[in-house]
Parts: C-alpha cells; sequence; structure tokens
C-alpha cells in the first residue's frame, strides 16, 4: 500500500494529524475522518481498532469497509518493517541504578535481554511496556500503576529489576519510544503513587529508596539523529541492608481502564484492595488474587531465607576486585612505547568515533592536546551537542568525505584541507552542509565509497609517515550491527593499514567491548582483543593520557601586551594562525625536553631550536653564544626602525650558507619575545594574502579594540628574492589599512634572514660570513672548554666545531675524508648519501623524508612501534646528516645534510674517489629511481627540487653565465656528453612538463646545434604550455640560432643567390615566430592584469628576436653585391627594378630579392617600431617595487648592439657632417640628413630623449641634446612648422638639458617654451601623442593659473591606462622629475640631482621606499612640500588628485592634513615622503 511520503514510516510514530490525514488519503469521507479525529485515535491505536469499534463511534459502512481493509495491509507493513528490524540490530539495555551513563537506544532496535523472573538476585530481571496504546487521560495511572506492580514484585523477591516503558512485546524488545513533555511529572506522580499504595511510613521510606527516580534514555534514529523520544525507565533495587526481613503489600493498585482485565480462569477477584505482588517468571503476580492465602503466607514464611539469599549474593558480587593492567597497556599503546606524548613514536593520531553522549565530553579533553591530523566523526549532530563541540575552542577544518576524492595533484588536495596544519574534521554520516545522514542499511551505498576514499587517502604514504600514524577507534555507543558504519570504517583501515597494529580501539564499558569484538572476529576474521582498553573509565582514561604530556604541554601560552603584562594565547586563535609559528613569552617552560639530545642535534649541524635558548638560561649553563651582529641589531637596527613611520618595516640579515644566519635570527626573536609579539613564517610558498591576515590577527590579538601596543616581530627565512620581502611587506601594510589600524610608527617589523654571497652590509642589513672575529673565537673556545668540563662527547658536534675553526677547509676536508672512507657507490645507503649531498650543494632548504630514506634502505619497521631509526641504515655516513622539520603543503620529518660546506667538500671528494662517483652519477640515479617519485611523502617537494637544480638559472648580464643552471653547467664541465643522458631521463621522470622539454630544446640548439631535435622538443613544450609565452619564445629562438649558425658556417664571400634565399626564407620563418611570442606576451599581460598580487613583468623576448633576426638578416646582406645601396634599398629611395642597372652583379640576385621584397622593405620600420616601444617600455616603467631593473639589465646591452648596427646602415651621417649652411645643398637633403642625425641620438621620440636623464656621462649627453636642439630649430626654421610631435619632442630636448646643463646656450628661455607649448596644446592633438604631450604640460605649466592641470592630469591616467597599463605588470610609472622649490626650469628636479644629496652608494630610484633617504632630501632642501588631504585612496591638492606609491601609505582617515613632495610619473603626479604630522 502506497503511504504518503509525509507520513512517518513508523505508524507507531503517527499523531492524529497523521491519521486524519490518511483516512483522507484511502478515500474516507471527511465527516467520518473527522469522528476519528476527535476521538484522539493516533496511529498505535489505529493498528487495535476493529468493526466493532468503527461502528459504535457511528462510522459510515463505507468507513468501515476502507479502514478495516486498509489496517490490515498497516499490520502487515509493520510486521515486515519489525522482522527486518529485529534480525539486523540488538543493543544491551542502560546500566543498572546508573543515571550519568553514555547511553542511548536506537529506534526500532532489540534490547538483547528478555522479560524474565529472578535471576541471581543482582542481575536485573526486565519487564517491558510498549506505552503507546494508552490515552493521554490515562498515561499517568498506566505509568505508576506499572511501576508499583513492578516495583512490589522486586522487592518481594528481593531482586533487582527494571521496567522500561517505551519497548514493545511484540517484538520483543523492540525499542519504540515515546514522547515526553515534562519529565518532572512522571517522578512527581511515582513519589505520590508510592505514598499512595504503601501502607506504613516505614514501607514507604523503604520503597522510596528501593524504587529510583524515571530515567528518560534518548532514541535515536536509525540514521544516529534524535528521534524526539526517550524510553522511561525505572529501576528497583532492594538491597538487603534497606529491606531486611520485611514484606510489602500494595493497596488500591488498580489497573488503567484502557488494560482492564477479567481475571483468569479459577481466579476469585479478591475483595478488599490489597495486593501482594512476586516476580513469576516474566511477569508480575499476586498471590492474594491467586484463589489462595497459603501461597502468600508461605512466601511471607520465606521471607527470612530470601533476606539472606539477597545479602550472600551482594557479598559475593562486591568481593570480586578488578584487578587490570590497562593503564599502562593505553600508555603503552598510545606513545608506540615512548611512554610520553611530548616524544610519542607517532607523528600523528587519526581518530574514528561515533555518536557520543553529553556525560561523556567532559572527559574526552585529552584529544584536545592530541596532535590529531583527522577526526572522521559519524555523529550527524556531533557540530550541535556531540565531539564535534568539544572542539569551538580549537581550530579545526570541517569537511566532508567526498573533498577527498582523488582530483588532481594528492599534495594540492593536501594544501587545499590544511591537512596537518590543523585538524581534519571529517563528517561521515552527514550533518553539514546539508547533507543528510543515512542509516546503517543505506550508510554503505549512499557514503561508504566517498568515506573510503578518506580513509585511503589518509593512509598514502606521500600524506603521511605510514609507520607513524596511530588510529585510535573511540566507542563512544555501542555498535552491534553488522552494518553498523564504523565496522566498515574498521575494515578499511585494517586493509589501508595492513593490519591492527596502528590501531587502538578505547570503549568505557565491557559490554560494548565484547559486541566490538565479536563483530570484528566475525566480519573480518581478526582478533582485537590486544589492541583494545575496555577496563577504564573515560574519567580514567583521560587522567591516564593527560599525565602523558609534560606541563609545557598543557599549560597555557602567553603573549606580552605592553606594560609588562600578558594575554593568553587560546588555542583556537595558535591553531588559527596556521603559517606562523608564534613564540611566546613562556615558551618552553615546564617542559621536560631532553636538555643533551637537543644540544647534539643543533651542535651536531640541525637547526637551532627554541629549546636550545632555553636551556642556556637555566642555572649552571653557559649562556647562549652571542654573535657579534646580535648587539647591533637588537641595540641600533631594531630602534632605529621602530622610529619610523611606516606601518611595516624590514631589515635583513644576509649570510652564507652555514654561518648562522638562522641562528641569530631566532636569537634576536627570543632575546625580545617579551617586547615584541614573535612568530616565525612557517612556508614561505604560502600566499601573502593569508600570511598578512594571520600577522595583523597577532598584532591585534586581544587589544579590545584599542591600537596595538606592541608590534609583532616576523622572521622570514629563505625568500628567493628581496621583492618577495616586499611583496609581503605591502601586503601586511594592505592588509593593515584594511583593518583601520593607524599609527605613528611601525606596528610589523620583519627580520628577513636570507642567504647570498654578497658580503654587502647597510643600515638596515648586516651581512654574516665564514669569518669569526676576535671575540667570537673566545666565545667558541669557551664553550668547548664547557663541554670538558661536562664530559660531553662533541665528537661529533661538526656544526660546533666549523664555526670554532673559523670554517678552516682542512678541518673540513679531514672530517669528509675520515668519513667517506670505504664510500661504495653499489651500496644503497651510499646512494642515498650520495643523492642528499647532490640536493643540499644544489638547492637550498632541499632534503628527503625519513619515510622515503627508510623505504629506500629497507628499513620497514615490523612492529607499529619498532625503535629502527633511519639513522642507523646511513651507518657511518649518518654523523654528517640531520633531521629537519619540512614545511610545505604537507608537513613532515626529512634527512639533510649538516652543513653547506660539508655537503659541498663530500661532492668534491667524491668525485677524487677511485671509483670516482661524479655529479651526473648521483643525478642520474636520482631521476632514475622510481621510489623517490612513487607515493614517496614530500614527493612534490622533491619533485620541484630537483626539477629547480635542472632548470634554474642564475642570471647575469654575462650570458654565457646563465644558459644552463649550475648543476648542468657542472656536469657539462666534469662529464662532458653525459649531460644529454641526463636531460632524456629527465623528460621521462617529468613526462609532461613544459620547462624540462624547453629545457631540452634549449640544450639540443644551445650545446649540440641539433636544431631539428630542438624543434621537435620545442614543439612539445608548446603543445602542454600554449599560452606561455617564454615556451613560445624557445621555438623562435631555435629559428634564429639555426639561421645564425648557418651564415657562420657559410663561407661564400659574397654569399650565393640560392643561400640569400635560403636564408631569407629562415628569417621570414623566426620574425614570425617572434611575432607569435610577442602576441602570446599581450595575452599574458592581459590575463594578469586580471589577476591581484601578480607581479610577473611583460615578458619582450619577442622584440629581441625580432630585433636579432633584422641584425642577422643585415649582415647576411652586407655579404653580397648589394652592400653599397644597402641603406638605401632598405628604406626605399632605391627600388629593386634600379638596382641592376646601378651595378650588373645583382641580376642574379635579382628574383630572390623580388621573392622577399615585402619583407625586406618592412625590415627598417619592423626595426624602429621595436626600438620605440623598448625605448618606451624601459624609460618610463620600472620595477613595482624600489629595486634594480634587472630585466633592463639584461636587455639593454643587447638592444644597444642592435641599435649601433641599425644606425650604422641608415643613419650614417654625424651632426657635423650636415652642411646646414650651405645654400647649395638640396632642402630636402639638409632636412633629410637632419632627421638621420635625430633618429641616431634618439632624438625623434621622446623616450629616448628622457633616456639621457640617466646617462652617468652628463657632459656627453648634455653634448648630444645641444645638437638635438640644433636639429629641431634647423627643422623648424626649414618648415616653419614642426608638426605637434616634434614641438612635444622639441620641448622635452630643452627641459632636459635645462636639468643636466642648465647654463648652456642653447636652452629656450623657459617662458617662450611654455608659449610654446601652449600653441601647441590648443591644436587638436591625436591620441597616440596625449602621454608625452600631457606629461611635459603638467610639468610646465603646473604653476599657470589658466591652466586646467586636473584635466591634464585625468587625460594623462586615461593615456597611461591605454599605451602602458597593459604591459605594466610588475612595474609601476617612473618618476622623471619632482616638484622643486625654484621656478621655471630649477623647479624640475631629476633623479640625478636627488642623487647629488645622497651618499654615492645610494640611488633614489632603487631606494625611493626608504625613510632615511627622504630625510637626506628633506636636509638639502631641493623639493618643494606640498599639502593636501586625504581623500579615498588619494590626496586632494587644488582639486588635483595626487596618489601615493602604495594604497596602504594612506593610512589615515579622510579629511586628514598631510604634506609630502611629489614626482611626476606619465601615470600623473605621486605622492612621496607623506608626513601626518607636519
Amino acid at each position: 500500500m502506497a503511504v504518503s511520503s509525509e507520513l512517518p514510516v513508523d505508524i507507531n510514530d503517527w499523531n492524529k494529524d497523521h491519521v486524519r490525514q490518511w483516512m483522507l488519503e484511502i478515500k474516507v469521507d471527511k465527516e467520518d475522518a473527522d469522528i476519528l479525529y476527535n476521538q484522539k485515535i493516533n496511529g498505535a491505536a489505529l493498528l487495535l481498532l476493529d468493526e466493532t469499534d468503527l461502528k459504535a463511534e457511528g462510522l459510515s459502512l463505507n468507513a468501515r469497509k476502507l479502514i478495516i481493509d486498509k489496517i490490515g495491509l498497516l499490520k502487515q507493513e509493520t510486521k515486515q518493517q519489525n522482522v527486518t528490524v529485529t534480525q539486523s540490530y540488538s543493543l544491551k539495555p542502560y546500566p543498572f541504578s546508573r543515571f550519568n551513563a553514555a547511553h542511548r537506544y536506537r529506534e526500532n532496535s532489540i534490547l538483547d535481554v528478555t522479560e524474565s523472573g529472578p535471576k541471581d538476585f543482582i542481575q536485573p530481571c526486565h519487564e517491558f511496556k510498549a506505552f503507546v496504546n494508552t490515552t493521554e487521560k490515562n498515561r499517568m495511572k498506566k505509568y505508576t500503576y506499572e511501576v508499583i506492580r513492578f516495583a512490589a514484585a522486586c522487592m518481594n523477591s528481593r531482586t533487582n529489576g527494571t521496567i522500561h516503558f517505551g519497548v514493545a512485546d511484540e517484538p520483543h524488545g523492540q525499542i519504540l519510544g515515546v514522547s515526553v513533555q515534562k519529565p518532572d511529572d512522571f517522578n512527581v506522580q511515582q513519589s505520590h503513587a508510592i505514598k499512595t499504595h504503601f501502607k506504613w511510613d516505614k514501607q514507604v521510606e523503604i520503597a522510596k529508596r528501593c524504587i529510583k527516580p524515571p530515567r528518560f534514555v534518548e532514541v535515536l534514529k536509525a540514521d544516529m539523529t534524535s528521534a524526539g523520544k526517550c524510553v522511561i525507565e525505572v529501576d528497583i533495587e532492594p538491597s538487603s541492608i534497606v529491606c531486611q526481613e520485611l514484606y510489602f503489600n500494595t493497596y488500591n493498585v488498580e489497573k488503567n481502564e484502557d488494560v482492564k482485565q477479567e481475571p483468569k480462569a479459577g481466579e476469585k477477584k479478591k475483595k478488599g484492595d490489597v495486593s501482594f505482588f512476586i516476580r513469576d517468571s516474566s511477569s508480575s503476580k499476586n498471590l492474594i488474587t491467586s484463589g489462595s492465602s497459603k501461597e502468600c503466607d508461605n512466601y511471607i514464611k520465606d521471607m527470612p531465607n530470601k533476606f539472606q539469599l539477597r545479602k550472600d549474593a551482594e557479598e559475593k558480587h562486591l568481593s570480586v576486585v578488578k584487578n587490570s593492567v590497562q593503564g599502562s597497556k593505553l600508555c603503552e599503546m598510545i606513545t608506540g612505547g615512548t611512554q610520553s606524548l611530548d616524544s610519542s613514536h607517532f607523528a600523528w593520531y587519526i581518530v574514528v568515533a561515533n555518536k557520543s553522549h553529553a556525560v561523556q565530553l567532559e572527559n574526552l579533553s585529552f584529544l584536545l592536546y592530541m596532535k590529531l591530523v583527522a577526526v572522521l566523526d559519524f555523529d550527524p549532530e556531533s557540530a550541535e551537542k556531540g565531539l564535534n563541540k568539544l572542539f569551538e575552542d580549537r581550530k579545526t577544518n570541517v569537511h566532508l568525505p567526498v573533498q577527498y576524492k582523488i582530483k588532481g595533484a594528492v599534495e594540492d588536495i593536501a594544501k587545499k584541507l590544511k591537512l596537518t596544519k590543523n585538524t581534519s574534521w571529517v563528517f561521515c554520516n552527514g550533518g553539514i552542509e546539508e547533507e543528510n545522514p543515512s542509516d546503517a542499511d543505506r550508510w554503505s551505498i549512499e557514503k561508504g565509497s566517498s568515506v573510503r576514499d578518506v580513509v585511503s587517502f589518509l593512509c598514502r604514504k606521500d600524506v603521511l609517515p605510514q609507520k607513524k600514524i596511530l588510529t585510535v577507534f573511540l566507542l563512544l555507543s555501542q555498535v552491534s550491527d553488522g552494518k553498523d558504519p564504523l565496522l566498515e570504517t574498521f575494515n578499511m583501515f585494517l586493509q589501508e593499514l595492513k593490519g591492527g597494529n596502528q590501531i587502538l580501539c578505547i570503549s568505557d564499558n565491557e559490554a560494548s567491548y565484547t559486541y566490538w569484538k565479536d563483530l570484528v572476529k566475525g566480519r573480518h576474521g581478526v582478533d582485537i582483543s590486544t589492541r583494545c582498553i575496555y577496563e577504564m573509565s573515560f574519567v580514567e582514561v583521560n587522567g591516564t593520557v593527560l599525565s602523558l604530556w609534560s606541563e609545557n604541554r598543557k599549560s597555557s601560552r602567553f603573549l606580552p601586551c605592553g606594560g609588562g603584562s600578558n594575554v593568553i594565547l587560546s588555542k583556537k586563535t595558535e591553531d588559527s594562525l596556521e603559517t606562523l609559528s608564534v613564540l611566546c613569552v613562556n615558551q618552553c617552560d615546564g617542559g621536560n625536553e631532553d636538555k643533551q639530545k637537543h644540544e647534539e642535534t643543533f651542535y651536531k649541524g640541525g637547526k637551532v631550536s627554541w629549546w636550545n635558548f632555553y636551556f642556556s638560561e637555566q642555572p649552571g649553563s653557559m649562556a647562549f653564544i652571542k654573535r657579534d651582529k646580535f648587539d647591533y641589531i637588537i641595540n641600533t637596527i631594531i630602534p632605529d626602525i621602530c622610529s619610523r613611520k611606516r606601518v611595516c618595516e624590514f631589515f635583513n640579515i644576509f649570510h652564507l650558507p652555514g654561518c648562522g644566519g638562522t641562528t641569530l635570527a631566532m636569537h634576536v626573536l627570543w632575546a625580545l619575545k617579551d617586547k615584541f609579539r614573535c612568530a616565525v613564517l612557517e612556508d614561505t610558498t604560502d600566499d601573502y594574502t593569508t600570511i598578512a591576515e594571520h600577522v595583523v590577527q597577532l598584532l591585534t590579538y586581544e587589544t579590545k579594540e584599542q591600537p596595538p601596543q606592541l608590534p609583532v616581530l616576523l622572521m622570514i627565512d629563505d625568500f628567493q628574492d628581496i621583492s618577495d620581502v616586499k611583496k609581503l611587506q605591502l601586503q601586511i601594510e594592505e592588509e593593515c589599512l584594511k583593518q583601520n589600524i593607524f599609527s605613528k610608527c611601525p606596528q610589523v617589523i620583519i627580520v628577513n634572514c636570507m642567504r647570498t654571497e654578497s658580503n654587502e652590509q647597510t643600515d638596515d642589513a648586516v651581512f654574516i660570513g665564514n669569518n669569526l672575529s676576535r671575540k667570537e673565537q673566545e666565545l667558541f673556545e669557551e664553550k668547548l672548554k664547557e663541554f670538558k668540563r661536562t664530559s660531553t662527547n662533541t665528537k661529533t658536534f661538526y656544526g660546533f666545531m666549523i664555526l670554532k675553526n673559523n670554517f678552516s677547509t682542512k678541518y673540513i676536508q679531514g672530517i669528509v675524508k675520515n668519513t667517506l672512507k670505504g664510500f661504495n657507490f653499489r651500496d644503497k645507503h651510499a646512494q642515498l648519501f650520495a643523492v642528499l649531498v647532490l640536493l643540499h650543494v644544489y638547492c637550498k632548504n632541499s632534503s628527503l623524508s625519513v619515510s622515503t630514506c627508510e623505504e629506500f634502505l629497507g628499513l620497514q619497521a615490523e612492529a607499529a612501534f619498532d625503535t629502527c631509526k633511519v639513522e642507523g641504515g646511513f651507518e657511518s655516513f649518518s654523523t654528517l646528516l640531520t633531521r629537519c622539520t619540512v614545511n610545505s603543503k604537507i608537513r613532515f620529518e626529512g634527512v639533510t645534510v649538516i652543513h653547506y660546506r660539508i655537503a659541498q667538500h663530500c661532492l668534491k671528494e667524491l668525485s677524487t674517489l677511485s671509483s670516482k662517483v661524479t655529479k651526473a652519477d648521483i643525478t642520474n640515479l636520482l631521476l632514475t629511481t622510481d621510489l623517490f617519485y612513487e607515493y614517496a611523502l614530500g614527493r612534490e617537494k622533491l619533485m620541484q627540487d630537483v626539477h629547480n637544480m635542472l632548470v634554474r638559472r642564475q642570471y647575469s648580464a654575462e650570458a654565457q653565465d646563465s644558459l644552463f643552471s649550475p648543476l648542468m653547467q657542472h656536469i657539462m664541465k666534469e662529464t662532458p656528453g653525459m649531460e644529454e643522458l641526463i636531460l632524456e631521463n629527465a623528460a621521462k621522470c617529468y613526462r609532461k612538463d613544459a620547462v624540462i622539454f624547453q629545457l631540452l630544446a634549449r640544450y639540443y640548439y644551445i650545446r649540440k646545434t641539433d636544431f631539428d631535435t630542438a624543434m621537435n622538443w620545442a614543439k612539445k613544450a608548446k603543445d602542454l604550455s600554449e599560452g606561455n609565452s617564454y615556451i613560445c619564445d624557445t621555438v623562435s629562438q631555435i629559428f634564429v640560432r639555426e639561421l645564425k649558425h648557418a651564415v657562420h658556417k657559410d663561407k661564400d664571400d659574397p654569399i650565393q643567390p640560392d643561400s640569400l634565399n635560403k636564408y631569407l626564407t629562415m628569417a621570414k620563418s623566426a620574425g614570425e615566430a617572434c611575432t607569435e611570442t610577442q602576441q602570446t606576451a599581450n595575452k599574458e599581460a592581459m590575463t594578469r592584469l586580471q589577476r591581484l598580487k601578480d607581479y610577473n613583468t611583460y615578458n619582450t623576448t619577442g622584440f629581441l628576436g625580432e630585433l636579432q633576426t633584422a641584425a642577422i638578416v643585415i649582415q647576411i646582406l652586407q655579404r653580397t653585391p648589394l652592400l653599397n645601396y644597402l641603406g638605401q634599398v632598405l628604406s626605399g629611395k632605391i627600388t629593386f627594378e634600379d638596382l641592376s642597372k646601378k651595378n650588373p652583379e645583382l641580376k642574379q640576385y635579382y628574383q630572390v630579392l623580388q621573392k622577399h621584397k615585402r619583407y625586406l622593405l618592412q625590415l627598417k620600420g619592423t626595426m624602429k617600431n621595436h626600438f620605440y616601444f623598448l625605448d618606451h617600455f624601459f624609460v618610463n616603467l620600472v620595477p613595482f617595487f624600489a629595486e634594480k631593473d634587472k630585466q633592463k639589465e639584461l636587455t639593454k646591452r643587447k638592444v644597444s648592439r642592435y641599435f649601433q648596427q641599425y644606425t650604422d646602415l641608415f643613419c650614417k651621417i654625424n651632426w657635423s657632417e650636415v652642411a646646414v649652411n650651405d645654400e647649395r645643398m638640396n632642402l630636402v637633403v639638409k632636412i633629410d640628413q637632419t632627421c638621420q642625425c635625430l633618429e641616431r641620438n634618439k632624438g625623434d621620440s621622446y623616450a629616448g630623449l628622457l633616456e639621457y636623464l640617466y646617462e652617468k656621462d652628463s657632459a656627453s649627453a648634455a653634448s648630444t641634446l645641444e645638437e638635438i636642439i640644433q636639429q629641431y630649430n634647423f627643422l623648424l626654421n626649414s618648415r616653419k612648422e614642426l608638426g605637434v610631435m616634434n614641438t612635444v619632442k622639441f620641448i622635452y630636448a630643452n627641459v632636459i638639458l635645462a636639468n643636466i646643463n642648465p647654463e648652456s646656450p642653447h636652452i629656450m628661455p623657459y617662458q617662450d617654451l611654455c608659449q610654446l607649448l601652449i600653441k601647441v596644446i590648443e591644436n587638436p592633438t591625436p591620441f597616440s601623442e596625449i602621454l608625452p604631450l600631457h606629461y611635459i604640460t603638467i610639468l610646465l605649466l603646473r604653476q599657470e593659473k589658466d591652466c586646467p592641470l586636473s584635466t591634464f592630469v585625468s587625460q594623462i591616467k586615461l593615456s597611461y591606462l591605454k599605451d602602458l597599463k597593459p604591459v605594466s605588470n610588475g612595474k609601476r610609472a617612473a618618476v622623471h622629475f619632482y616638484l622643486g622649490k625654484d621656478e621655471g626650469y630649477a623647479g624640475l628636479i631629476s633623479q640625478r640631482d636627488i642623487n647629488r644629496c645622497l651618499r654615492p652608494e645610494q640611488d633614489i630610484s632603487t631606494e625611493w621606499d626608504d625613510e632615511k633617504i627622504w630625510k637626506q632630501v628633506r636636509d638639502c632642501e631641493k623639493l618643494y612640500r606640498v599639502s593636501g588631504k586625504i581623500c579615498e585612496g588619494f590626496i586632494s591638492v587644488a582639486n588635483v588628485k595626487v596618489y601615493p606609491m602604495f594604497r596602504s601609505q594612506l593610512h589615515k582617515e579622510s579629511g586628514t592634513e598631510v604634506s609630502f613632495f611629489i614626482g611626476f610619473s606619465m601615470n600623473g603626479p605621486v605622492a612621496l615622503d607623506i608626513d601626518f604630522e607636519s
């Protein structure tokens, strides 16, 4: 029968509304349905109705027939449902005489006890009452009748007992549950009934002690959510000391009218109201109504005997003494044998838990301190009132199982899930994101597959160290169903972990354990009894586990907040700062770490830990060695930084590898931990936006909306470039701005610890080199004496001894030679050591995970916590290795070489052994060992490290130094030819890596001149990365190189026509490829503009490639008879048809030249356009951050060379050769020659003219500019009209010359120049000329009253947006001039002028973000200080919008008055050195 989906599945759950709805659905008339509705018939009563009942109520014949027929179908469905339930699930009753047990019942499950009589007096008998066919009116009467009757029977029988309301007789013991609105009413009525039905006061008191208050046991649905019902239970405990030898009659006990029964056959109704109940089998029997008083009298006479039997049973029960060793067993299993969770064998714990009870939660607090990588929670209500709520003061990442399905790189998924960063809380049976829970029957189908994905993911050896995880099954609810999800999940872990040695099961009662053990044995054939804890309550479990932590791990951690006060750093906040490792005021206090172990690790060469500083401060210990720069940083650099105005500042600790730079930085943080809020950045690859959010969160923590009193001191280590530090700095400032954090001093100070080969030291930087001062050497000598006094074995303290011996090469060589004796590359441990050495030398911060090393060396432990260590596998080489923590997408423990210099000398020593081990041998082993890359922990980082070693070049102006990575260059030098095999194997290892394929292409065209093979690899790379302009450029470079190579090999002079045809065809292909590169770069640029915080610069290699190709074509043509006419032909002054007339030898070349005519005639224009663009690009755009323009440095020399070739061909004449005063010379020729001179001197473009501002040779620049002005004067006199752009360039030349050499007689008077400019701007201006015109207008007419300056500023910004913005990614508009105090030309101050105020090594162009620089500028009093008001992101000055370099520099509210200097850029005026106090 189809039942409406809106009705409860169980008919017993129907209320009167449901019954009425059902009747209407089966076509019963509304009038008839209302009759039963008014009688309050519910679902349970509906099943009991018969024809007579319906007729008596006056229902129509139609209604009676329909209802009786359909009730029969309902009964069949209910019976089938009950049979299914009976077969599937049974459970234990609630523990007797307890009220706070973590126990619930599941709807429709079966209690595994039966209704019974007395057993052993102690074991309770049970009675079940469905309690569903009782009307509301008689419900309480029915309850009290049954309780008193059952209680009296138990008391007279001296047996414990429990009566259950909401449990069916048929199916026997089925949990139905009842709805209870007012639980207190049951207790009140029960107490009243006891007084009513027991006669004497003494009996009443005894009854009250024996009859326990009602207990309301929650009933859950099959999907483990609350059913809104409970089972009411009353325990009867007639103890011998309470009941003595008394018997108990009851009075006036009447049955509820609804369940009134006639006397059984042979029974007489006893007159009077007295009853004497006893337990008789499964029922309560009244002996007074049995027809004979003899049985009752005999029973009462036997009471002394029953009293004694009860007393004996109680004594026997109490004599069972609990004798358990499970406490020590728990300690052993949960720590992996170490007996301390501080140093547990297990790195991570996984918890699997089912439905918890409120009373359990307070005793599960030990979980809050565990290193839980994941919790698999099967309680759909966990977030509201379960285990997840216990963690509301902790940072957890809530997930659904589907998020663990592998749809990409494993480590990317782990990073997205923040695995190992915070606890991942996986709701395995719904409860979040509108995910509905499933019952046991449906769970496997609906959710089992996705949970298996979770288990498989967590057990992958490239996610977590396999032998270092323990899975803890918390049996918080009874598991007795063979289909229970927890049982299914246990099987998954059993399979993934290949056994139960890494599984621990914890239950707080033996009954739950027995069910669990038997189910696991029956289902999987596994005996897990040795992996179970069940004799301990959760109170005992909680206390035992907590005792395994040191006080340091359990105690509160404090942050300073100014004035000597501290605040508690909450665990949730600390967990949420996942990118930072916070150093607290009380760091290490109360810890029980092993001092000797920490000292050995550090002095051997491992990374310093906070414990090293802590132990050095303890009584009897020598103070930690202070490097000379320590006091300078503490007393000079940091106070100086604190006096500045920028929100975020940084200083640098530059150091050579292995010279103690990181140790010094951490020492500074330790010393200042009570004066700053200190933290270390965990992973440099983290998103800067997230890092900034966490830093500002740490800054503002518990400041109660007041301005922060203490800055954050943030240490960062091993950033790739200073620009990366500045990106982070800017991001932090923007976050401060977003949070409205305004201050007069820095709120965040970054300690940037960076490796470098330079020994540069500035006011904001120190350098730590490989040369100790005398004072430092003395401190190391003193420390060595302390080791000797304490009998410390310093034999392997190589890290310490290297510094103590002042980095002596002889000492390091001695260590290496001695350790590598007997090195045999065929041994596994020797191979692995060599790999670690190679990684350490060529890739900083590289390592291999401990688990990968163990697997390579065959050290897989048999037991879950076998003490086998990886160090032993390396044998004698282990003294040169140390462990490290790697913070990558996944956090793991790694193995690395102790010191960079050790690694260098090891690599050198290996190449000198008799069995010579080369870099190629080691690299090849690294690339061809699948174990390193197949499911290895840290695989992705290793892949990236190896990739960097093969690919990453050290760029420099010397091209040969940067053609290949250092490793590849060294392999080429050490074992020529082997590099090809290495690269081929790299391509197999990185099967779909465009950059590796590009590397192969570059190798083949640069080293092997095998252009076909190179092109094959280049096209493969391009197919894999079509949108990458640098990959695309490789194709064009192959064309260019092949052309250059072919021409170089051609010894014919002149070049033959056939060869010329071939070369020009190749040149066209190269040019087309370069054009495609540039088109791809343009698309890239547009994409980058859409992405925030993308600082990758525009790729200009396509322009360079085409210029190089054009230069080669010119060289080719210069080796033909065309030489003498080349410039004129390519300029279009001589036609190809006229060539043969001028030189008969050119006839044979005519066809070739004619064929390539279009390409050749475009050559000059193409080159000129590219020169213009590159000048425009490099002059008007500078790096986004204050730093040298590396891109320009690498490009400038090449462009200058190509430009020289261009001018030698097309602009041969010098200005001194132009006879401008010779009236006999044709004017057109003079103008043409003058234009050539302008082009030769770059006077034909405003960008070329601006370049003179930056020429180091100012005299030469001035001389050239004077020529340019003369040339424009000649053109002006010749033509009477220069045209808009030529006039603008003429103005530029005057302004720039006036700045370089203000005394020059060729400079036009300032006012005259302004008048000339006014005439220009009165005329219509083409779009292409707005940018340079409006820039010079703003410069010259800035003080003119009638000049609409704001209009020009807005238009120049629009023009910049069109002309330069598309290629400005990673750059900003250059400031060419600054507003000076004087008028006229003297009011325009260039960077050259400002640099004269600075020290020789300083340069405003690369240090404009340094406050100290601007202080010097202020002192020289050249610039004019402007005042304005802050508006929305800009400063308003006389209705002109002036923007700061960074939006975050305006860290005050709108309307605030500020003063500043103005710089003029192509993107409008910018505000510099903004002062909020003036």
